[in-house]
């Protein structure tokens, strides 16, 4: 059985041509959102379908989104479709923990300011007591979401001689793997934050992550403890964390994710990534929302979907299913 694939933005032809060499042969590809509503496609990739393509076709069972993290729109939209698996992918995950460690290490060595000062020919910062550097090994790493994104982090870490403790829906209470020290569940968090002198956020936001971590929570903290989030900016609430770095409460955070965003092409040069200005601070580091984005990247977003679309056509497990509930 040919198994229809249409990939709903139009794929470069060499980007398409890396797929299929990788397919089974019983898969047919397609892309493009002019070639759409044909009416028999079995699975759609696509982040943001509209309702009348998932209508158009009744012999539709899955959708990718090509991406980690499922817009909110999207898993409203899949809630009234039942029929319809919904997977993400994971190709990303290697790149952004590496970014999760360019952050930590950039926040915790004070490295921007530093750099910064350098270049106007100014020394003092190297001659500063108590220096603002901070040494990571032998510190405690809290990771919020131990998926594919939260182990290669906690991976990172314990090569720097740090130690690691992670929470993770499925956690019993002190559970451990090969990686992590100890996994907890969720709902250990206020238990866990006194001993995260860093916290990594990897989480997807979800009605029960958004504002997860807020005035109470970063008061938990230890001194000088260092912010890394590089799942999305809302789980942790922008003026508790705004206010914790500019009191110093907050020793420093590295920001890959934000609060507002350029609303088209020609705003992208002048919008602001939050309501507080963050950017007058120098105990931030501040990424444009680019850990994934990579030279790359588009291969690995290929390679990934490979493995799900094979997967399909040959009737097995088909990996990364969404909780449509969960919204993970």
């Amino acid at each position: 059985m040919t198994l229809n694939v249409h990939y709903l933005s139009e794929l470069d032809s060499q980007i398409a041509d890396y797929l299929s060499a990788q397919l089974d042969p019983a898969v047919r590809l397609t892309s493009g959102e002019k070639s759409a509503k044909s009416g028999d496609i079995h699975i759609l990739v696509s982040g943001r379908p509209d309702r009348d393509l998932l209508l158009a076709n009744d012999d539709l069972k899955m959708l990718i989104v090509p991406w980690t993290g499922i817009p909110p729109e999207t898993r409203d939209l899949l809630a009234d479709f039942p029929g319809i698996a919904l997977h993400n992918l994971h190709h990303n995950a290697t790149p952004v923990a590496e970014m999760a460690a360019a952050l930590l290490l950039a926040a915790a060595k004070n490295l921007i300011p530093m750099d910064q000062a350098l270049r106007k020919g100014d020394w003092r910062l190297r001659y500063q007591k108590p220096a603002p550097s901070l040494t990571l090994n032998n510190r405690t790493a809290l990771i919020l979401g131990y998926g594919e994104i939260g182990r290669r982090v906690a991976r990172i870490c314990k090569s720097m001689g740090m130690n690691v403790i992670a929470t993770r829906r499925s956690a019993a209470p002190g559970d451990s793997d090969e990686i992590a020290d100890e996994i907890y569940p969720p709902q250990k968090l206020n238990d866990l934050l006194p001993r995260a002198q860093t916290l990594i956020v990897a989480l997807p936001l979800t009605p029960e992550t958004e504002g997860l971590i807020g005035d109470r929570e970063l008061a938990l903290l230890p001194p000088e403890s260092v912010l890394v989030n590089i799942g999305r900016a809302r789980i942790v609430d922008e003026e508790a964390l705004f206010k914790a770095l500019k009191n110093r409460a907050l020793g420093a955070a590295g920001l890959d994710v934000w609060y507002s965003y350029p609303e088209d092409e020609q705003s992208r040069a002048s919008t602001f990534p939050a309501e507080y200005p963050f950017w007058e601070l120098e105990n931030v580091v501040m990424s444009p929302h680019r850990a994934g984005l990579t030279r790359e990247i588009e291969h690995l977003r290929m390679d990934h979907l490979a493995v799900l679309l094979n997967a399909a056509a040959r009737n097995e497990r088909v990996s990364n299913l969404v909780d449509i509930n969960l919204g993970y």
